[in-house]
């Protein structure tokens, strides 16, 4: 795209001019600052890239541009832009607002509420008024007029919609018709290249079948998007699909090395996971590399401007409101795996699924997997590094060393378990046993509650999901704590090592877990006008626990564990003034007490986590 053309765009959310970023579901360009909110969101609302820094597929980027040119946003902003209907005391962003509040509300109403998109009339069979948007948009992926199908698939239309007399799907339809664009944005929500027909052909089939080989080739390339990412992760390389080559297994440096009993134990139990709980792990995995590598995006884009510390890098995964309580604390633990950790999980997933795929043997008679000697998140040599790379590293750099991965089958590293209750590492095992969970959240929440209570007893964090951030990410990403303690953290003075009586903190622990138990009856009881009461009781006394503690603990654990109590009761109250304030609709609410019930579980994991240690140090 020229220079007199990229200087005519500006941010669809706040009008700045010259964005960096776009959000590829939705078709729009945004700049630094709204971006930082967009990443808040999650991939479920935004999936964000960067226009130059991230690595794009040639056709998805030309789709995204097409789509802001053609004005895509004014669907995501369409009441705002109609005079004949009036939005009560609400207008678009602009550069100069501050970008919490203003900006931030915005982009939530725009994006996660979709309070400016235009509604359909009521009817009283929903699944009717989709049928027929899907039949629409099987319709309209014929044409090159992307905008109609984004605003159809805004509303509801399903992009798998399997059309009942024609006996296949838009993307089969989109392939037929050569349309590129439209296939890509049909496979950014979710349509399956390899969906059968009635006649058991595919997308990828139509496609060479009328000749567009370009399409067929970039269909195969969707179907195993998946894998192919969480290969470039590892060793900065793709499989060659052209030539048959599907699956490249990058494989750590230490593989020589026998697997201890535990690391044969977490392979097993993967390999004996249900394809759709596999299928789960694999996208919260993927979710989590692209957090990862746009966090490292992020911060090579910012160089030292005010961003970096006004608007922090995501610690972990975004809430997702349509996925159980156990599946998102699932995914939040991901971010505490290590960079050779998670290597060893994103391996196995890549072993499984080519077994999965072949059958019970790794090999299949059109595999030519090549050596590749790169260290794990590691760009290509400068010399062979295409221009559609990355510029970035993948892993951040304050990792420990890691061994160098090369081609292959593979293999885990043979790491012990760890039953320490800061430093012990979040294993593979630990992950599948929360991906297997099925505890509602209601009641997972109450069996931490119990636990809080302790009667004094010290017991391990090993079985529950950990979102508490090391001390190291705490310092990369920007202290949680409200403005006044992180500038008394800041401070010039020693550590202090002391701790307080035991009992002191299990009665402070015990007055915040009943406070909290009084909050999640009122979210039970749908009692939204409890929440704020309930929630400055419980910024009170986690004001008062927070107050037990020295300014300076010396031990990483209480540091870490201290600012995911404070930071988490501010989120709290933030959320339940919400509540008060805006007087939301019943599906904002729903998703306002999803992040209510959130919050208070983090609160009480941190409360326990105080007890817990204190009570190990107290008895030494």
């Amino acid at each position: 795209m020229s220079k007199r053309v990229r200087s005519r765009e500006v941010c669809a959310d706040c009008s700045a001019p010259e964005p960096r970023w776009a959000s590829v579901n939705r078709g729009v360009l945004i700049c630094d600052e709204c971006c930082s909110i967009h990443r808040g969101l999650g991939r479920h609302s935004s999936q964000v890239r960067h226009l130059t820094h991230s690595s794009w597929p040639p056709s998805q980027l030309q789709m995204v541009q097409t789509l802001y040119g053609n004005g895509a946003n004014s669907i995501w902003e369409h009441s705002l832009l109609d005079p004949s209907s009036s939005v009560s005391g609400k207008r678009k962003a602009n550069p100069q607002d501050r970008v919490h509040p203003n900006k931030t509300e915005f982009i939530k109403a725009k994006y996660q509420m979709l309070a400016y998109v235009h509604r359909m009339p009521c009817r009283e069979d929903d699944s009717v008024t989709a049928k027929d948007l899907s039949k629409q948009l099987h319709s309209s992926v014929r044409t090159g007029n992307l905008e109609t199908c984004l605003r159809l698939l805004s509303l509801g239309a399903q992009a798998n919609f399997f059309h009942p007399e024609k006996g296949n799907t838009p993307l089969h339809i989109a392939a037929k018709a050569g349309q590129m664009l439209q296939a890509e944005l049909l496979a950014v929500y979710g349509a399956d290249p390899g969906a059968l027909d009635s006649s058991g052909k595919t997308p990828i089939d139509y496609a060479r079948q009328a000749g567009h080989q370009e399409l067929a080739e970039r269909l195969v390339e969707i179907q195993y998007e998946l894998t192919d990412r969480l290969t470039f992760y590892l060793c900065g390389r793709r499989p060659d699909h052209r030539n048959g080559q599907h699956f490249i297994i990058p494989q750590m440096a230490d593989s020589s090395l026998d697997l201890s009993e535990f690391a044969k134990a977490a392979k097993k139990k993967l390999q004996s996971l249900s394809n759709h709980q596999f299928e789960e792990l694999a996208m919260d995995v993927y979710d989590e590399v692209d957090r990862r590598e746009t966090d490292a995006v992020w911060l090579a884009t910012q160089n030292h401007s005010t961003l970096v510390t006004d608007t922090t890098v995501v610690p972990f995964l975004p809430v997702n409101p349509e996925y159980s309580s156990t599946r998102n604390q699932g995914r939040q633990k991901l971010a505490r795996f290590s960079a050779h950790e998670f290597a060893t999980l994103v391996i196995d997933i890549l072993t499984d699924a080519k077994r999965r795929q072949w059958g019970n043997s790794c090999d299949s008679p059109k595999e030519n997997v090549e050596l590749i000697l790169q260290g794990i998140g590691s760009r290509h040599n400068s010399e062979s590094q295409d221009n559609d790379q990355p510029d970035y590293d993948s892993v951040a750099s304050d990792e420990d060393p890691v061994q160098e991965a090369t081609c292959g089958d593979s293999c885990n590293d043979g790491r012990t378990k760890s039953s320490d209750l800061s430093d012990g590492p979040i294993t593979v095992q630990e992950f599948m046993e929360v991906k297997s969970a099925l505890t509602a959240s209601e009641a997972k929440i109450q069996q931490l509650l119990k636990g809080c209570s302790l009667e004094g007893q010290s017991t391990m964090l090993e079985n529950d999901y950990d979102t508490t951030p090391n001390h190291s990410e705490l310092e990369d990403t920007g202290s949680p704590l409200p403005a006044s303690e992180a500038v008394e953290a800041e401070e010039e003075g020693e550590e202090d090592a002391t701790l307080p009586c035991t009992e002191d903190v299990i009665c402070k622990t015990e007055q915040i877990t009943k406070n909290i138990q009084e909050l999640l009856r009122a979210a039970q009881e749908t009692k939204h006008e409890s929440f704020l009461p309930c929630s400055e009781k419980i910024c009170m006394a986690v004001t008062e626990m927070a107050a037990l503690f020295p300014k300076r603990p010396s031990s990483e654990t209480v540091r870490g564990s201290l600012c995911l109590l404070t930071s988490s009761a501010s989120r709290l109250h933030g959320e339940c003034q919400k509540a008060a304030e805006h007087n939301p609709c019943p599906s904002d609410i729903q998703l306002v007490t999803q992040q209510v019930i959130q919050c208070a579980y983090d609160i009480a994991k941190a409360a326990k986590q105080l007890v817990t240690v204190t009570t190990k140090e107290n008895n030494n």
